[in-house]
C-alpha cells in the first residue's frame, strides 16, 4: 500500500476540484476530482506514489469545531486506508464531511469512498477498463 499522498492546502486547490464538476455524495461523505495540474519538471520528478493529492473540510453543518475535526480526522483515517492503494494516480481528490461522517460506522465509510471513487471515475481498476473499452464514458 503507498502511504505517500500528497496534501491540499490552498483555497485555489480546492475550488479548481470543485471547478472540475466531478463529484459524488455518498451518505457519509462527498468526494470531488480532478486531474492533477502539475507543471512538466514537476511532474518528471515525482514519484506515482505522490502524484495523488487530498484536500479535507467540513463545514459548520456538519457540527462545531469538535465534531468538524473529528469529522476530519476520520476522513484521513480513510483516504489514508483506501486512496493509496485504490484511486487513480495524477489526480486531486477533496473529502467533504457530512453529519453522517460522525455517526456512521468506519466500514461504511470506507465503502462510501470506494463506491464514490468509482462513481467518478477514479478507481484504479477503472483506469484499466476504460483503457480497454474507449467506448465506456458513453454508457
Amino acid at each position: 500500500m503507498r502511504d505517500a499522498v500528497g496534501r491540499l492546502k490552498r483555497r485555489a486547490e480546492f475550488l479548481r476540484v470543485a471547478a472540475s464538476r466531478r463529484k459524488w455524495a455518498a451518505p457519509g461523505l462527498i468526494l470531488q476530482a480532478a486531474e492533477a495540474v502539475l507543471p512538466d519538471a514537476a511532474e518528471a520528478a515525482l514519484p506515482d506514489d505522490l502524484a495523488i493529492r487530498v484536500g479535507f473540510t467540513c463545514s459548520k453543518k456538519v457540527g462545531n469545531a469538535v465534531e468538524r475535526n473529528r469529522a476530519k480526522r476520520r476522513l484521513r483515517e480513510v483516504a489514508r486506508a483506501v486512496l493509496g492503494a485504490e484511486a487513480a494516480p495524477s489526480h486531486d481528490y477533496v473529502l467533504i464531511g457530512r453529519p453522517e461522517t460522525l455517526r456512521r460506522p468506519f466500514a461504511l465509510l470506507l465503502q462510501d469512498l470506494r463506491t464514490a471513487l468509482k462513481r467518478v471515475g477514479a478507481l484504479r481498476a477503472a483506469d484499466a477498463s476504460k483503457q480497454a473499452t474507449p467506448d465506456a464514458e458513453e454508457r
